[in-house]
């Protein structure tokens, strides 16, 4: 996506239509103008439009079967937006701006300009023999960590570093299938969402269509309350600068906030992957019956059981497992979030791609290390700017990147990686003690 958002449709174009220059009310099948007022009243679940270069699309529909899940769509109605090209109902009325709620329109052009320049020069295309030898190392730890077993026995130094092998091979599987299911690798993407399904429901024991329709939505709108379901906090937090002084204006106090910082290292890392999504993909699966996804899931378990039962027994490869995952948790938590979590957050405010990725998103130093480390999501801003980016290319698209940052005075992070680390706890305390001090005065 990019150039902005979505708008939502309704079944019949509006009514009392925009007059036409020729005078004539818009009719149907794309003769109709509307302006961005009439077009923004069409935002709800049940009726949507969307504009695309200036055409306006009845998304209501269509949005139920969208491949992202109907919520993706529905974040952006109501907006402007490049996106795909459904049902065409008319165009913006020639007095009305390309852009809606006063959008930068010269950022918005350079944008397009540069990922018109990122596709002729090739950056789009993935290099396969990357992804394989990506995908190559992953088996090569799981083959190692069973075969030190195999050698040596199960002694307690064995078992934890057979541990840590099996927990870097599970997060570098989530980095690989995250590239999959951004349709990142090959240019078919039916070959994406089978590589997708193998590595995170075979290779983690995870759900694609989960995964999918949950980060979808992180990246139509990140760090946009109520949009992005990685700052859905279940208020066990409280996130940015707004949100603690909402809920200390209100006296809500479901958690102590103040504390949430330290709180964060027993009930975050340790819990979000072993617990929280754990519960959530067996649930979703089983809630919208994706029998597909479930087979891909249980094909990891009983490959991981037929492995380790004969060391460990049933509840000694259960522990086994769940350590892995609680190792795992930990890794996922702290990459994911020392791009986001210190940056912006606020509801909804309509902004440009740019500018929107860019305020809610920062880089982390780039070295071979904290390449491998983070799955290349260092470069968390490029990534979001150009979601089927292949990873290997992010680097050679920053300098571009920054450079239309600086033209046009969008703030452009990078920080090294322990600052992105510490600013995950600096920021949980400043939005703590942002909360009890709006709870206690206000």
């Amino acid at each position: 996506m990019g150039g902005g958002g979505q708008q939502t449709e309704s079944s019949e174009p509006a009514k009392g239509g925009v007059v036409g220059p020729g005078g004539g009310r818009g009719g149907r099948g794309g003769s109709a103008v509307y302006t961005w007022e009439e077009v923004q009243r069409h935002c709800h679940r049940g009726d949507q439009w969307l504009v695309i270069d200036r055409k306006v699309y009845n998304i209501t529909q269509w949005a139920k079967r969208h491949p992202g899940g109907i919520r993706v769509i529905s974040h952006f109605a109501g907006e402007d937006a490049t996106f795909l090209k459904p049902l065409l109902i008319g165009e913006l009325a020639p007095t009305e701006p390309s852009q809606d709620q006063g959008k930068n329109a010269a950022l918005v052009q350079d944008f397009q300009a540069l990922r018109d320049h990122v596709e002729s020069e090739g950056l789009l295309r993935a290099r396969l023999l990357f992804f394989s030898l990506y995908l190559g190392h992953i088996l090569l730890l799981e083959a190692l960590a069973l075969g030190l077993l195999w050698v040596w026995g199960t002694s307690w130094s064995l078992t934890l570093l057979c541990s840590l092998m099996l927990a870097t091979s599970q997060s570098q599987a989530g980095w690989l299938q995250h590239d999959f299911g951004h349709l990142s690798v090959f240019k078919k993407s039916s070959w994406n969402h089978v590589l997708q399904k193998f590595v995170i429901g075979h290779l983690k024991g995870a759900s694609a269509n989960w995964w999918n329709h949950r980060h979808f939505q992180h990246h139509a709108k990140p760090n946009v309350f109520s949009k992005d379901p990685d700052v859905n906090s279940l208020h066990v937090f409280v996130l940015g600068d707004k949100q603690p002084v909402e809920y200390g204006i209100k006296k809500l106090k479901y958690m102590p906030y103040h504390h949430q910082h330290q709180y964060f290292f027993l009930i975050g890392p340790p819990l979000l992957i072993p617990v929280y999504f754990h519960i959530q993909i067996l649930r979703t699966m089983f809630l919208r019956q994706d029998w597909v996804d479930l087979a891909w899931s249980m094909s990891f378990y009983l490959r991981f059981f037929c492995c380790y039962y004969p060391f460990f027994g049933f509840f000694g490869s259960v522990a086994l497992i769940s350590f892995v995952r609680f190792l795992e948790s930990h890794w996922f938590v702290w990459v994911t979030q020392m791009n986001h979590l210190p940056m912006e957050m606020d509801h909804e405010r309509h902004q440009d791609w740019l500018t929107m990725q860019l305020s809610a998103t920062c880089n982390i130093e780039q070295s071979t290390f904290n390449d491998w480390f983070s799955g290349h999501l260092n470069f968390q801003i490029e990534h979001h700017l150009f979601p089927t980016m292949p990873r290997h290319n992010y680097h050679l698209v920053a300098p571009l990147v920054r450079a239309l940052c600086e033209k046009h005075g969008v703030p452009y992070q990078v920080k090294t990686m322990q600052q992105g680390l510490t600013d995950v706890v600096r920021s949980l305390k400043k939005s703590g003690d942002l909360w009890l001090d709006a709870y206690l005065h206000k």
